[in-house]
Order: C-alpha cells, then sequence, then structure tokens
C-alpha cells in the first residue's frame, strides 16, 4: 500500500487513485510502464481521468508505453 497521501496520488479523484494502487501504480514512471489503452480499463479509470495521468507523466519527463 502507498503512503498515507502520496504526493503522486493524491492529485487523482479517489475511484482513479484506487485503481492505479491496486495495480501497483504509485508513480509516474510505474504509470509510464502502461500504455495509454491499459490505463483506461482499469476499473475506475475514465476517460476524464487520462488528461490528469497524462500530465503528471509529462511533470515528470515520462509517457505512456506505445500501443
Amino acid at each position: 500500500m502507498a503512503n498515507p497521501v502520496d504526493p503522486f496520488l493524491s492529485r487523482f479523484s479517489a475511484p482513479a487513485r484506487r485503481a492505479l494502487e491496486a495495480h501497483g501504480i504509485t508513480s509516474a514512471e510505474e504509470l509510464s510502464k502502461f500504455t495509454e489503452k491499459e490505463v483506461l480499463q482499469l476499473h475506475g479509470i475514465g476517460p476524464s481521468s487520462l488528461p490528469k495521468l497524462r500530465e503528471a507523466l509529462t511533470e515528470k519527463g515520462f509517457t505512456y508505453q506505445d500501443e
């Protein structure tokens, strides 16, 4: 489980945060190991979450994996 208030996860909605944590994604580096399509398939992640997720990756110098 992530720290009580993980700085990376704190910017996302509760459903998105739970979905990421459930798959061991607690950092931009871990998120960058997935394609955008894979992330969108996680229960709790919807299309409205994608811009914030993409922004979080970009801020840390990462991108999604290529399809």
